[in-house]
């Protein structure tokens, strides 16, 4: 293995504990409040994942969203809600995500 630089030394493998990190500060405390619904949580979790720009992972959790009673008019007036703040680009991905997931 090569010898790593200093600034890989001082970061380390951060990426996984980033991940860890996000999967247990943000949605863990989301899926593990009992004041909010099944639904709550769906879109809390895809608004999150629409401002990372995660357009992969929301296949997943917008199939889960729709299971848990997220209407496709919410998720839009959701979208259009985000889009001043993730952008416009990122929530138009997402709503092209949205209209096939919507659409099966």
């Amino acid at each position: 293995m090569p010898e790593q630089t200093p600034a890989q030394r001082a970061v380390g493998d951060i990426a996984p504990k980033l991940a860890q990190l996000t999967d247990d500060v943000l949605f863990a405390d989301v899926w593990e409040r009992p004041e909010l619904s099944k639904r709550d949580r769906s879109l809390i979790t895809v608004a999150s994942l629409v401002t990372s720009g995660s357009t992969e992972q929301l296949v997943g959790h917008l199939a889960r969203a729709k299971q848990n009673g997220l209407t496709e008019t919410e998720l839009v007036e959701a979208l259009t809600h985000l889009a001043f703040y993730a952008g416009w680009p990122k929530a138009m991905s997402a709503l092209q995500v949205a209209k096939r997931v919507f659409a099966e």
